[in-house]
């Protein structure tokens, strides 16, 4: 459908209008009506992700643009769902379609020998019979063939495609949800829609949880957070709550490393460097438990993941050495440890101020400098090749005067801006061509490299909403989307490694209970302090009523006076299907809000219906001037952007 919806390169906002993107509202309207299938907005998603791999300079941008398409029609099949059904698809994770025997699952594993169902809620079998693995161990697709389609061109037919291809493509996303795989797609649009960042703020805050309980019998599922029913300890894999503990972890770590580098004994360990060890370790653990846990494609669309197995190789590093200098007692090599260790800084700092990208400003920035380094490390190449050149005729040229060592160093310093000294050495021959590497370098490449960068940045800075918000998002579902059923801090990450010996001689369900017994009793100073700061924080909440107002969000939680502010200027983007007569008017302002009826009649006093009257157009005048308030709001918020994003409506949901 994609394929022949699109045949021009369009932009995302073109799509969204009606001349460019009318011809995906049969689709939108398809799924929407008829499509109940909780694995959709990931087969979407995917194919996004599928269009912009197989793009090429050919296509002029085609494939791009139905990238974009698939994205749009996610995010539209999303508007169409209530709360609950949002949850449903956007939080369901693809199970790992294998034909191979269960193995004996990890004892930190969900219930053992459950079985997932493939996530259809419809009864028809050929909604999810292109996505199952058949028994042979291959995934087919039956050849389609028909005379004409819906846009009316020519026949086509489907084949077979390469198993091993389609196996790699359908493994590549194996226990991931919708929006994990938006982020692995790289579907930066879809994630910056309200409707999708409402969600994630939800599970930011820990509205909406994925471990209920906490027991041998517990299974992951993303439920609305209900305190009376739910595991106080189930408030640990709350992701503000784990970066909160993980920001200390790294001040801990910082404060033994400077301890460690200040007193630098080199024939001795010291107490603050066996617990650097310890530390060293316990993040090496945990990065690996959670490159483990998110899958390789999702674990490198995080930003800091880089940072983490740079720390963990500076790390290894300065162990290894430290260990070699102290068994040979080589000073030369004890030194060099500790100047590994010193360039351990380089990244510790700034991972500890990871929390900052939480901000707008500074979550955008890091997209920024990512691509920046990107486009400047491919820049190096071009410079590194007329660098060798000259350095091979310079050194030619001042054979008797120059080495090559001292020839290497003089070009470092022109090129980095000291261009008079290449003239006061230059002699003879050398002058002319001297000339020409100080132009070429300090005038032509430089220019080049800051023309470079800038359009880079101006690129960023162009989509910095989407940006902020895809970094927001991978950042929240990183530390939320654990498969483990017992998730430990570091550095007691560490105290479970003594039990894997133990699962030689006992069942993984007694293993299971006491891995459970054991977090119980070594986080519970983590418990403790955040039921203090719940506790404190629903305390001041009720002490100072008038200072929120009181609006149920769709959760059934008060909201913030900010939440309040982006409610009010929501359109119908998560209005419930289908979309009936009685709630038209309140889903135009909130769909996850019903028009609420009277449910005690007034007494009938002869004058009951003058006052029913009264009462109808004070209703009618007090929705008016809500309505009003709320457009005067947008207009405002729309002056001070300076662009307005009008999302495109059905027909009938316009109606």
């Amino acid at each position: 459908y994609f394929i022949e919806a699109i045949q021009v390169p369009h932009s995302f906002d073109d799509l969204r209008t009606i001349p460019h993107g009318h011809a995906l509202t049969p689709l939108i309207k398809s799924l929407s009506e008829e499509c109940h299938n909780r694995i959709i907005v990931h087969a979407l998603l995917a194919l996004r992700g599928h269009f912009i791999a197989i793009e090429s300079d050919d296509d002029r941008g085609v494939n791009e643009t139905r990238g974009f398409a698939c994205e749009i029609v996610a995010w539209r099949f999303v508007t169409h769902l209530s709360q609950n059904e949002c949850i449903d698809y956007l939080l369901y994770e693809l199970p790992a379609w294998t034909c191979e025997p269960e193995r004996r699952r990890d004892a930190e594993a969900a219930v053992p020998g459950a079985t997932v169902n493939p996530g259809v809620v419809g009864r028809d079998a050929d909604e999810r019979t292109p996505l199952v693995i058949r028994p042979s161990g291959e995934l087919q697709t039956p050849r389609v063939s028909r005379g004409s389609n819906f846009f009316g061109t020519s026949t086509f037919g489907t084949t077979r495609t390469n198993a091993s291809e389609r196996d790699e493509f359908v493994s590549s996303f194996e226990n991931l949800n919708a929006l994990e795989v938006a982020a692995v797609s790289g579907a930066k649009k879809f994630l910056s829609q309200r409707v999708v960042q409402r969600l994630i703020d939800s599970i930011w805050r820990g509205d909406i949880i994925f471990w209920e309980t906490l027991s041998i019998h517990s299974i992951k599922e993303a439920k609305v957070y209900n305190k009376n029913h739910a595991d106080l300890y189930s408030r640990l894999r709350v992701p503000r709550y784990m970066k909160a503990f993980e920001v200390l972890f790294f001040a801990s770590f910082l404060a033994l490393y400077y301890v460690v580098l200040v007193q630098k004994r080199f024939h001795a360990l010291t107490p603050a460097e066996i617990l650097l060890y310890v530390w060293i370790t316990s993040f090496a653990y945990n990065e690996f438990a959670e490159y483990r846990d998110a899958g390789q494609a999702f674990y490198a669309a995080d930003f800091w993941s880089l940072w983490d197995l740079t720390i963990v190789a500076c790390g290894i590093a300065f162990f290894i050495t430290r260990i070699v200098g102290l068994v040979d007692e080589n000073d030369r090599i004890i030194d060099t440890s500790f100047d590994i260790l010193a360039l351990e800084a380089l990244f510790l700092v700034p991972r500890i101020c990871s929390l900052l990208s939480l901000n707008p400003y500074f979550g955008t920035l890091l997209p920024c400098l990512k691509e920046m380094t990107k486009d400047f490390v491919k820049f190096l190449s071009l410079v590194l090749v007329l660098y060798i050149g000259f350095l091979t005729t310079f050194t030619l040229l001042a054979r008797g005067h120059f080495t090559l060592r001292e020839m290497s160093w003089i070009l470092v310093k022109v090129f980095f801006g000291s261009s008079y000294l290449g003239f006061v050495i230059s002699q003879g021959r050398l002058i002319w061509t001297k000339l020409v590497f100080v132009c070429l370098t300090n005038i032509l490449l430089i220019t080049s490299l800051i023309s470079l960068l800038s359009n880079s940045l101006t690129k960023i800075l162009d989509h910095a909403r989407d940006e902020y918000l895809f970094v927001y998002s991978v950042y929240v579902l990183e530390a939320s989307t654990s498969n483990r059923l017992t998730y430990y801090f570091p550095p007691l990450n560490l105290i479970p490694l003594f039990f894997r010996p133990l699962r030689l001689f006992v069942s993984s369900e007694q293993l299971r209970s006491a891995r459970i017994v054991l977090l119980r009793v070594t986080h519970f100073p983590y418990v403790v302090s955040i039921w203090m700061y719940e506790a404190g924080s629903e305390y001041l909440r009720r002490s100072t009523p008038y200072a929120r107002p009181t609006w149920i969000s769709a959760m059934g939680r008060p909201e913030s006076s900010a939440s309040l502010k982006r409610q009010t200027l929501k359109s119908s983007l998560n209005s419930p299907r289908p979309l009936t007569a009685a709630t038209l008017v309140q889903a135009s302002l909130d769909g996850n809000t019903r028009m609420r009826r009277r449910s005690v009649p007034e007494p009938n006093n002869g004058h009951g219906d003058a006052q029913n009257i009264f009462k109808s157009s004070d209703d009618l005048r007090s929705l008016v001037l809500k309505l009003s308030a709320q457009v005067e709001q947008l207009t405002a918020v729309v002056a001070e952007q300076g662009k307005f994003e009008q999302p495109q409506f059905d027909e009938d949901e316009t109606q």
